[in-house]
């Protein structure tokens, strides 16, 4: 009868429980061996010198790559556009240019041309700190001695209508009201008389009577009084000038208006400053 004895294993051959657990052993030095090798390079880029300039050579590539591609993008769709930069340069004024150019205009900005004449004195005090020639020729200085109609003709500038004459000061005060006049209104002042001289104001006396003054005491004599046309006296111009006129030293005199010692003469205005120093004040 055949025995069914169970033989002992061949000690030199492993058994199934032998072969798995000497396998886990293998594998987990399998493992630690591959991490070893992936973390090899981390660790020697970040140990090595040579490895780290060249990390930073590559930022340094890459940098310069995008710092030359977008301005060599940009000019070129600039020159689709048939507008390089060389016209745009022509276009812009130099520094020299920039530095010793003036103002292209000493006026306040047309936000201030409304009835705060508060806002417009400031305005127009910072203007007069600017040198500014409104009236060109004309220098703005009374030296005047003369006698009343005789007014020699360096001392008088011609306005804005080549007609009309003033003194120097009077002139150039009353200009700068017509820059300022002309870009609320659009037109300029318009005047019927300014500086006269004694025949003519011998001449006005005898055709106006009691409306005009004795030749030889009348302000337009020292060519420091206009007579504006009389569309210029009702409405919203007249309301205009009154509010803004004082700003620049020109007004309608306390005699011409209701009420006062003289005759009612909306259209005569008077160079105040002046008046006061050098001309006939009937205050």
């Amino acid at each position: 009868m055949a025995s069914h004895r169970v033989q002992p294993a061949d000690a030199g051959t492993p058994t199934r429980r032998q072969l798995r657990e000497g396998t886990r052993p293998r594998a987990a030095a399998t493992t630690a061996a591959l991490v070893a090798t992936i973390d090899a390079p981390d660790r020697a880029r970040r140990t090595s010198p040579l490895a780290r300039w060249g990390t930073r050579a590559g930022v340094l590539v890459t940098l310069a790559a995008v710092t030359v591609a977008i301005p060599l993008s940009q000019q070129s769709a600039h020159s689709e556009d048939g507008f390089t930069d060389a016209q745009a340069d022509a276009t812009l004024p130099t520094t020299v240019e920039a530095l010793t150019s003036s103002a292209s205009s000493v006026l306040p900005p047309a936000s201030l041309l409304s009835s705060d004449a508060t806002a417009l004195r400031a305005q127009v005090d910072v203007s007069r700190s600017q040198e500014r020639e409104v009236l060109p020729g004309c220098d703005g200085e009374a030296v005047s001695t003369s006698a009343n109609g005789q007014l020699p003709q360096d001392d008088l500038c011609y306005l804005w209508d080549g007609g009309t004459q003033l003194r120097a000061d009077a002139a150039e005060a009353l200009a700068e009201l017509n820059a300022m006049w002309v870009t609320r209104w659009g037109t300029d002042l318009c005047l019927s008389s300014g500086y006269r001289t004694l025949a003519e104001q011998r001449a006005v006396k005898a055709a106006k009577g009691s409306l005009a003054a004795p030749a030889g005491r009348s302000n337009h004599g020292w060519g420091l009084a206009v007579d504006l046309c009389t569309s210029q006296t009702t409405g919203a111009q007249w309301e205009w000038l009154n509010e803004n006129a004082p700003v620049f030293g020109w007004e309608n005199p306390a005699w011409a208006r209701p009420g006062g010692s003289g005759p009612y003469e909306r259209w005569h205005w008077e160079y105040t400053k002046g008046v006061m120093a050098d001309g006939e004040y009937y205050g």
